[in-house]
């Protein structure tokens, strides 16, 4: 499961390695056995989980699958 979140607390990107800032954005990967993996913006397009999409005329960063 993909969750896209917002740092409010002290979160570590598991990509790499980073800590992450108040307010920045990130994504939660759960798996099957409940482990959770958490990536910054940056690792998450270096990987294929992010995209561009464009919405009310603007650019703005997705976490959803391209349709």
């Amino acid at each position: 499961m993909h969750r896209g979140c917002i740092v409010v607390g002290k979160v570590q990107c598991d990509g790499c390695h980073r800590f992450l800032e108040h307010g920045e954005r990130y994504l939660v990967i759960d798996d099957e056995k409940g482990n959770s993996r958490r990536f910054c913006v940056d690792c998450c397009f270096e990987r294929g989980y992010a995209s561009y999409r464009m919405e009310r005329g603007e650019k703005i960063v997705t976490f959803s699958p391209a349709d």
